[in-house]
Formats: structure tokens, C-alpha cells, sequence
């Protein structure tokens, strides 16, 4: 099979998964979620070649973590039996990180410093990121859903405006070549007009209607779409830089012809969080003024 029809295969693929998950019940899309958070956490310690012990508990930090968001986004035992759940995950949480901490004492690796950098950084960086998609997908799955096209349609769009500017004589101005040389201002630009011609799209068909009942209206949508746009991009940039650094091209082998799972979900680990905050704003402090 050809690489392009591979990279075709398995994109679409990976594309009706996510999509199929959010659709059809959040609690599929929660054990989605878990499998995507361990790879991307795995994904980042093998490639900073993290000792075997710190990489165990950083995924066992992460299963509690997202443990703790499910409870506090969906409410499965209802009242105070999901705080009482929650709180017992909290207490487990700290400990497992400090037994990675403290396996540097004996592992004699060399590098204590950055191997508890690391830890932090897979938590507070990968997995935390990406555990608040599950706030989002608790108050609507359609707003969930809209992150992820609105991501998507901005990739599509900067590619295609900056594909196009850079044939001009003058070339186009880019906007980090020494991270990414291929991405511009003038791409960054055409992936947010893209985004805005969605969201408006998207606010028609309902898919914005938590955020915009507050006397919002559209307003709403677009700043859900600036953010996506700019944000993600940004993201992408940020895992470039870091693949950068240690020398490598893609994060993994994960789906044939796209690498890695960080490199999958890269646009998201600054997007999500941002956007949920976003979305908290809209639909329960400003009913308040």
C-alpha cells in the first residue's frame, strides 16, 4: 500500500473514532480518552528517555487524574458519593508522583532534575490538557465536536493561504522558522478567517447554543473559534519545538503516515483548556452580570 493511501486510511480512521465517540455516549469517549492520554504520556517519556519506574508512575498518575476529571465532569455516583470518590483519587494522586520522585534517589541516572521536570511536564503539559475535554464534552458534545472541526478547518485553511502567499515573488513572512519554516503569519491569518466562516456555519446548525444563550449570540462562536485557531496552532508549535530539541521528526509510529499520538493531538493541549475556561465564562459567570 502507498504511503498516501495509507496516511488516508488511518487518518480516516482516527477521524471516525473521535468523532464516533463524541456522537455516541460520553463514557465511550471517556475510555477513548484514557487510551489517548497513556500513549501521549508513554509517547513523551520514551522519546526524553525517561527511567522505567518514572514512566510507570507517570502513567499511573494519569489514570488517577483522569479519574478525578471524569468524577468532577460527569458525576457517575451522583451527590456525595462521586466528592467522597474524587477526593480518595486526590489523595493517590500525590503519592505516585512522589514515588517517581523519589526513585531518582537509587536510580543514580544522572539527571534528577530533568527527570522530575519531565514527570511534571507529561502531567501538567499532556495529560492534564487533555483530561478537560471531558468538562467540555459535559456540557455539550456538540461543543466538544466544534473544537475538533474548528481545528481542523484552521489546519486546512492556513495550509491553503499559506501555501498559496508563498508563491508570491516576495515569499510570505513566517512566523517561527527556526521551529516550523513552513508556517506564516499570513497562513495563521487565512486558518483564522477559515475558522470564523465555520463557527458562523456551526452557530446556525445550533452547536454553540450553551455559550450563546447568554445574549452572546455569535459573538460567541467566533471568540470559540479565535481561540481554537490561535491556541491550536500555537500547540503545534510548542510539540514542534520540543521535537525539535531532542532531534527527532515525529513523536511515534502510532497511525502510519501522521506519527505519533502527541502529534495527532498537539493542537489540543493548548486549545482544550483554554476553550473550556472559555466556555465556563460564557455559560455560568456571565448570566451572573
Amino acid at each position: 500500500m502507498s504511503e498516501f493511501w495509507k496516511r488516508t486510511l488511518s487518518g480516516a480512521v482516527f477521524v471516525g473514532c473521535v468523532v464516533g465517540s463524541i456522537l455516541w455516549d460520553q463514557w465511550l469517549f471517556a475510555g477513548l480518552l484514557l487510551l489517548i492520554c497513556l500513549l501521549a504520556v508513554d509517547e513523551f517519556h520514551r522519546l526524553v528517555k525517561s527511567p522505567t519506574m518514572l514512566r510507570v508512575c507517570a502513567q499511573l498518575a494519569t489514570l488517577v487524574l483522569w479519574g478525578m476529571v471524569v468524577c468532577l465532569a460527569y458525576k457517575p455516583m451522583g451527590g456525595e458519593y462521586y466528592r467522597a470518590f474524587g477526593i480518595s483519587l486526590a489523595m493517590t494522586y500525590l503519592p505516585i508522583l512522589v514515588v517517581g520522585l523519589l526513585d531518582e534517589i537509587w536510580n543514580h541516572s544522572g539527571k534528577p532534575m530533568q527527570n522530575w521536570g519531565n514527570l511534571w511536564m507529561s502531567q501538567l503539559m499532556i495529560a492534564l490538557p487533555l483530561c478537560t475535554m471531558c468538562f467540555l464534552m459535559s456540557l455539550s458534545k456538540w461543543l466538544l465536536l466544534a473544537l475538533f472541526v474548528l481545528i481542523w478547518v484552521n489546519d486546512t485553511g492556513a495550509y491553503c493561504v499559506g501555501s498559496l502567499t508563498a508563491k508570491r515573488p516576495q515569499g510570505n513572512h513566517k512566523m517561527t522558522p527556526h521551529i516550523s519554516p513552513k508556517k506564516s503569519w499570513e497562513g495563521l491569518f487565512g486558518g483564522v478567517v477559515f475558522a470564523f466562516i465555520a463557527a458562523i456555519l456551526l452557530y446556525f446548525f445550533g452547536w454553540f447554543e450553551e455559550i450563546s444563550a447568554n445574549g452572546l449570540g455569535l459573538f460567541a462562536a467566533l471568540g470559540f473559534a479565535f481561540i481554537a485557531s490561535v491556541f491550536g496552532t500555537f500547540g503545534d508549535l510548542m510539540e514542534s519545538l520540543f521535537k525539535r530539541s531532542i532531534g527527532v521528526k515525529d513523536s511515534g509510529r502510532f497511525l502510519p503516515g501522521h506519527g505519533g499520538v502527541l502529534d495527532r493531538f498537539d493542537s489540543i493541549l493548548l486549545a482544550s483548556p483554554l476553550i473550556t475556561s472559555y466556555c465556563w465564562l460564557c455559560y455560568f459567570i456571565v448570566p451572573l452580570f
